[in-house]
This record gives structure tokens, C-alpha cells and sequence, in this order.
């Protein structure tokens, strides 16, 4: 049921929040219905003072922006995933919602993103790395689902005043986004001129040997090998327009956006869901098995080697929430799934996961054989050994968390990460037995692909035929 969306309702339902509070400082959140209005393309007009920017977009489902910091924490270490939860319980349960009849799609977020690892390696220690966990409560919020759209601000208060200008600014708002054209974004255009700085075959093929010797020679009965193509651009670059088109081309993935300021921008189109939990119902994804478009999935079915790959990754997950006191579900025999031009094994994992926090869930999922390996520590140990890079967000979780608990993390997966006029792309596969180095490369230029096709890039990625495991 939609709330009334007259000024003198907004301001009165201003005032009694602020009359309900609790304690002397508070954060208020007002939210007013909005429709007709697209996150992605509005998210340059939700201006704030702070420069965070964030966009999740699994149109045509959930559809949200947001922009500007409320509270906001940034840790790292081993306890991450507790922190971040005890940050977001604390921080939801202190916010007065006066406009408690929005529907689920307008509830009050924390923003969530994780890195791969909980700390940057030795090696990396000197460079600009970001925190191993980042959480956002933002003051601007515009969401959609279907038609139905919503407007929210949040903001401290102190004083009843500070409600009513609160109200005021909420709803300037929301006049000025149904009325005002698209404004500027500050990205510029998204095809620039680039020069790649070196052949991510010529970095990526002595760390492949090395890997498939430790899983030929059973170390190892997985790796998920990384690499990373580095483009100079010639401007900076403006991420919107490529997650406009890769929803249409990537329909079945979840684009996302995390910009800490108008310089960094990490971004990407994930079709892996690490976790989603909506009143009490956990559903998590085990994604393992690649072909490209020239396959329509028979094949991938019919492979001994891949089916048993994709096993590998179920047997997994489902022992992690086992091990969490759940009693996961999943189908007999997996599934296709369809991203773009790529298809995938894809086996839906469901339990009853009322009373569990969702983010010692995550912990525990995290990371999945699918961008790790197994055993899972001794393939970390080796990512940090074969890589020379630093991972940052990348196959990291990335998500958000509601104001009644419900929870939707990504894995970061088909990603870039642009810092000013330097743009990375990341992309990895899977070893196993019997993996062969020029069809590892294939695979990986391939998924370099999903981003770099949609920027005009020549990065030299160009393999067109694929038929394996890993999907990250």
C-alpha cells in the first residue's frame, strides 16, 4: 500500500519521527513514492555532498541507486563478516523509519563490499588497497521493482527542524527527478581511446603452467587462476552507459556499481548469487561449467569432466551450510543458465535459514570453490603465490542488507575497476585434471570479453569457441 504522497502527510509523518526517536540524535528516514523513473539513469541527479555512488541492477527485478554517506564503517581482518553485521543490525535498529507502509523495495540499506582477501598480501602493503570490508548506510535511496518506484533520504537529526528540512529536501527531490532531464554524468564518454599496457597471455601463461602442475599432481584438486588486463584510457570513464547496454545483453546478471568518489569506479555484471535471504529463505547458487554461444548446453550437460567439476562445487556449498546447522535442498541434476553469450552449469541451493545472521552465512560461504579452489585454504595460500596482483573486490561479495534483515550478495565476478584514467579488468578459470593452458586462455579471454566488447576495447581477448569448467 502506497503512502500518501502529499507535502503536508511528508512533513507530518517528519514530525512524529522525530518525536519517536530514540535518544537526543537519530537517524530519521523519510521515503515517498516515485514511478517512472529508471535508478540507472537517475543516479547522476541524486546529487550529495558526499561523493559514494552505488547502483544494483537485477532489472527486471529490484532496480536501485543510491548516493552519499549516512554512517559508513571500513575494517579489516579476520572478523569482518561479524563486524559488519553487528555495524548493520546497530545502525538499522538506530534509524526511525516515519514511513513505515513503504513496500520491501523502499526499506532502508547497508550497502556491502567485501574484498578476496582480508588482508592485502605482503607485496601489496605500499599500494592503495581498499578496505576489506566497506559498509554504507547512504542518505539518497531510488529504487524500482515493476512500475513502483521510491524515493528515500536518510539523515541525522538533532533537532525537530532539521525533520522538516529533511521533508523539504526529500521532496525537492523527488519533484526535480520527474521533472528535469538526464543531467551530465561525472564520467565522460564510455568508448575512449586506450593503450594496453602489456599481454595479459604474457603474465598469465607461467602462473598457468604452474597451477595445472599442482593439480595434475593431485596438491590440488582445483585453482581458480586470475588475471588482470590493465588499459591506459584517454579519459576517464563513465560506467553508466555500459551497464545500460549490459542490461540487455547480460539480462540474466546483476549489474552493479560501487564508486567511493568520481575516480574509482569498480563495477561489473555478476550472474553468481553468493547468497539471498528474504524472510528466512536462503537461496545461494552453484555456478561451474562454461560453453560459449556456439553450444547450446547439450554438450556442457553431457560432460563427464564438467558435471563432475560442477559437483565438486555443489558437494561444497552444501557441506559449508550444513556445518551452519541448515538443511540445504538442491535438485537432482543442474541446470543452464545463459549470460550474455556464455552458458553455465547452474544448480539453485535453498534452506530454511530462519533466526541465522546473514552475513556469518557469507562468511562461511566465502569463498566459494567457483573463485577459489579446494582445499580451499591451500588454494588461497597459491592464488597468493601464483597472482601478482592484488585481488580487491574482485570475486569478493558485494551486496546489501535491509532494514528487516533480508540479504542479497553477489559475487563480483565480469568486473572492472576504474581508478581515474587506468581501467582493470579481471577475469579467471577454473584447473582441474587434464585442464589444457591454450583452452584456459580461451575461457579467460572470453569472460575479459563481457566488459571489454561492450568499450570497444582491443585488448587482445578475441577467442570466440570455449568449453569449460569455471565460470569466475
Amino acid at each position: 500500500m502506497k503512502a500518501d504522497p502529499s507535502f503536508s502527510n511528508l512533513l507530518a509523518a517528519a514530525s512524529q519521527g522525530w518525536c519517536e526517536r530514540n535518544g537526543d540524535e537519530g537517524v530519521l528516514s523519510l521515503a515517498l513514492p516515485i514511478d517512472g523513473v529508471d535508478p540507472l539513469q537517475k543516479l547522476p541527479q541524486l546529487v550529495d555532498d558526499h561523493p559514494f555512488r552505488f547502483l544494483w541492477d537485477s532489472s527486471p527485478g529490484l532496480c536501485f541507486a543510491a548516493t552519499g554517506q549516512c554512517q559508513s564503517m571500513d575494517l579489516a581482518g579476520p572478523k569482518r563478516f561479524d563486524v559488519a553485521q553487528r555495524f548493520s543490525d546497530a545502525t538499522l535498529a538506530r534509524l526511525k523509519d516515519a514511513t513505515p507502509a513503504s513496500p520491501a523495495q523502499a526499506r532502508p540499506r547497508v550497502l556491502l563490499a567485501f574484498t578476496f582477501f582480508e588482508h592485502p598480501a605482503e607485496r601489496q602493503r605500499d599500494l592503495i588497497c581498499p578496505p576489506a570490508v566497506q559498509a554504507v548506510l547512504p542518505r539518497w535511496q531510488l529504487s524500482r521493482q515493476g512500475r513502483q518506484g521510491w524515493l528515500r533520504l536518510n539523515g541525522v537529526v538533532t533537532q525537530q527542524a532539521e525533520a522538516r528540512e529533511l521533508a523539504e529536501k526529500l521532496w525537492l527531490m523527488a519533484e526535480s527527478l520527474q521533472t528535469t532531464s538526464i543531467e551530465a554524468s561525472p564520467w565522460r564518454d564510455h568508448r575512449p581511446e586506450t593503450r594496453t599496457l602489456q599481454s595479459w597471455q604474457d603474465c598469465y601463461r607461467p602462473a598457468l603452467r604452474r597451477g595445472l602442475e599442482l593439480v595434475n599432481s593431485g596438491e590440488l584438486h582445483k585453482l581458480v587462476l586470475a588475471v588482470r588486463q590493465s588499459i591506459q584510457l584517454q579519459q576517464p570513464l563513465n560506467p553508466l552507459p555500459l551497464l545500460a547496454q549490459l542490461r540487455q545483453q547480460q539480462a540474466g546478471s546483476c549489474r552493479f556499481l560501487w564508486s567511493r568518489n568520481h575516480d574509482d569506479a569498480f563495477f561489473g555484471a555478476s550472474p553468481e548469487r553468493l547468497l539471498s535471504l528474504q524472510a528466512g529463505q536462503l537461496r545461494t547458487d552453484a555456478l561451474a561449467g562454461t560453453a560459449d554461444r556456439d553450444d547450446d548446453g547439450q554438450k556442457l550437460l553431457k560432460s563427464d569432466k564438467d558435471r563432475r567439476e560442477h559437483e565438486l562445487v555443489v558437494a561444497s556449498i552444501m557441506q559449508e551450510l550444513i556445518k551452519q546447522d541448515l538443511k540445504p535442498r538442491r535438485p537432482r541434476q543442474p541446470q543452464l543458465a545463459k549470460h550474455g553469450r556464455l552458458m553455465h552449469l547452474h544448480t539453485p541451493i535453498t534452506a530454511n535459514a530462519m533466526g541465522q545472521q546473514p552475513l556469518k552465512l557469507a562468511g562461511a560461504l566465502h569463498p566459494t570453490p567457483a573463485v577459489a579452489g579446494l582445499p580451499c585454504r591451500e588454494a588461497m595460500a597459491w592464488l597468493r603465490t601464483l597472482e601478482p596482483f592484488e585481488r580487491g573486490n574482485y570475486a569478493a561479495p558485494i551486496g546489501w542488507i535491509d532494514s528487516q534483515g533480508d540479504t542479497e550478495l553477489r559475487v563480483a565476478i565480469r568486473c572492472g575497476h576504474a581508478r581515474g584514467s587506468m581501467l582493470d579488468l579481471t577475469a579467471g578459470a577454473g584447473l582441474v585434471k587434464g585442464s589444457v593452458v591454450e583452452r584456459e586462455l580461451q575461457e579467460v579471454g572470453l569472460k575479459l570479453s563481457v566488459l571489454a566488447d561492450q568499450l570497444d576495447l582491443n585488448t587482445n581477448h578475441s577467442p570466440r569457441r570455449t568449453s569449460k569448467r569455471s565460470i569466475t
